[in-house]
């Protein structure tokens, strides 16, 4: 070990001995439903403590929700400030788990309950529920190997579930009446198993907040996760919306998009709570009518997705001109066009200098008169290109500029992947996590440093350029559904990803990071699947003494 290395070891331990403490029961075991809270805590210098892996569940495989229960009573920090848990994963197992039957309603209510009663142990931290409005299409799996008994496995089966999900409900044209009826008919019993399981999801759903509202948990967000503006979902949101309005006021309760960001979300939140600050958020989009776009698996425009997720992550937006800020949210969008990109870039390189420099490109009309609570706005940047789906260039254009300005590694957080909610929801938090660090005396700018690497090799390295090639040599290769992958084939493609990703994380790292070198970098798929990879990095500062 270097003598740089044993320094920063011992004050690791010092750290931890003496860090706030969170725990966090995720959504599953993915890395951005898991890892990531874990890294924002570590960002702000707070331990996150989560259960043991294993219990967690992988992929088709459901947690193991009584074991979770004996985890928090037993092994859980007695000493934690907040409690962020998942009601899919303590109730059904996960997110995956809870789009199939086999819980039954009262199974449900017993173990929401026992969680009722585990947080009377824990008065003195706060506890925030987190869950998910059944998405319109099932999980979709191939009816091979073990994914064969999987409910609703098989394109014949999810593709037309998921069809008849999407259409306006009631059917609203004898065109539509007569193509749900003929969905029906040929998914029959399948399709009564579908429609069951949207309906228990949403009376438990109904339940935690029935829970909350009797001061059970602090604070419940209920995440709408994939559907659009029209379809099946609507009528259960209705329902929710409607009790929540009765009961609920919105401090403590919120419908909002999203799913897999909704623990990160929570975590600024109570971060950002812990340091006494209420960050105040700008909102910059890289083109004058950005906020209308509308994400198609959202169903609301992207403005209304970040105003729900500044609320939920325990910001208050502020006006786009002249506003006062702790964090500038640089939100790109597809259909920039080329002036209008050029002038967006130029904006994220000026706020990521320091604001006695940054003054020699604005007039003093544009310098705060009153300064932000760490001295100068964090810059975040949620990069929306992958709405323009497919387009790869286009997708990595705002990474590839910000490298070539030597931008990239100046600004304070960055995502780019999925759905609005989650870029949103992973780079808010992520500069809300500085801001706190930096408020509480404990920020760490290596965890920070990690965290922001970490996205640009997955959010662009891997999904622009790594995913592509993987994919592309599947249906090669003759597999051409790439959801669930046979043992064999997940364990080549697991060798191909981590050789084709490690050398850009690499580079990225000198590009983004200079001031860090590579101390460890393990790769892999978490799922058997090319949606997602799994990066475990380690760095270390370039001045470490080597012996």
């Amino acid at each position: 070990m270097t003598n740089g290395a044993a320094v920063e070891s011992i004050a690791a331990l010092f750290s931890s001995l003496l860090a706030l403490t969170f725990v966090v029961v995720p959504l599953d075991d993915r890395p951005v439903t898991a890892q990531l809270p874990r890294l924002l805590g570590a960002v702000a210098g707070v331990h996150v403590a989560e259960p043991p892996r294993p219990l967690l569940g992988r992929y088709l495989t459901p947690g193991d929700a009584p074991a979770l229960a004996r985890w928090l009573r037993n092994d859980a920090p007695s000493d934690a400030r907040a409690f962020v848990v998942s009601n899919d994963m303590m109730v059904y197992g996960g997110l995956v788990a809870s789009r199939i039957p086999g819980v039954s309603r009262a199974v449900a209510y017993t173990r929401l309950q026992d969680l009722a009663a585990f947080r009377t142990t824990r008065p003195n931290a706060s506890f925030a529920l987190f869950g998910t409005v059944m998405r319109l299409a099932p999980t979709g799996v191939p009816k091979l190997g073990p994914a064969a008994t999987f409910p609703f496995a098989g394109g014949d089966v999810w593709g037309p579930i998921q069809t008849y999900a999407n259409l306006p409900d009631p059917p609203k044209t004898d065109e539509q009446r007569a193509y749900a009826a003929k969905l029906r008919a040929q998914l029959g019993p399948t399709l009564d198993a579908y429609l069951d399981t949207r309906a228990r999801n949403r009376d438990v759903d109904l339940f935690a907040l029935r829970l909350t509202a009797e001061d059970a948990f602090d604070r419940i967000i209920l995440g709408q996760d994939d559907a659009g503006p029209v379809g099946l979902h609507l009528r259960d949101l209705a329902a929710l919306r409607a009790f929540t309005t009765r009961w609920l006021p919105p401090s403590r309760a919120s419908i909002e998009p999203g799913a897999d960001e909704l623990a990160m979300v929570l975590v600024s939140a109570a971060l950002a709570h812990e340091a006494k600050i209420v960050p105040r958020v700008r909102v910059i989009y890289s083109r004058p009518d950005g906020g209308t776009v509308n994400d198609p698996l959202e169903f609301a425009p992207i403005a209304t997705t970040i105003a729900d997720l500044i609320r939920s992550c325990g910001g208050r937006q502020v006006a786009e001109a002249g506003g006062l800020s702790d964090i500038d949210l640089f939100v790109r969008v597809p259909g920039t066009n080329d002036e209008d990109e050029r002038a967006f870039v130029d904006s994220i390189r000026i706020d990521a200098l320091p604001l006695r420099t940054r003054s020699s490109f604005l007039t003093r009309a544009f310098i705060p008169s009153k300064p932000p609570l760490t001295g100068d706005p964090l810059a975040a940047v949620a990069d929306l290109s992958f709405l323009d789906a497919n387009n790869y260039a286009d997708q990595r254009r705002l990474t590839d500029d910000l490298l070539a300005r030597n931008v990239a590694g100046r600004i304070d957080a960055f995502a780019s992947w999925n759905t609005v909610a989650n870029t949103v929801g992973t780079a808010l938090p992520e500069a809300i996590a500085v801001l706190a660090g930096k408020m509480l005396g404990t920020y760490d700018p290596r965890a920070h440093a990690t965290f922001t690497l970490m996205r640009y090799a997955d959010d662009i390295a891997f999904h622009t350029d790594v995913r592509p090639k993987i994919n592309n040599d599947l249906s090669a290769q003759g597999v051409e559904d790439h959801t669930y992958l046979t043992p064999d084939v997940a364990a080549r493609t697991a060798s191909e990803n981590r050789a084709l990703l490690w050398p850009e994380g690499l580079d990225l790292l000198s590009r983004i990071e200079p001031q860090f070198r590579d101390a460890g970098f393990t790769i892999t798929l978490p799922w058997d699947r090319t949606f997602e990879t799994e990066l475990d990095v380690h760095v270390v500062p370039k001045s470490a003494i080597v012996r």
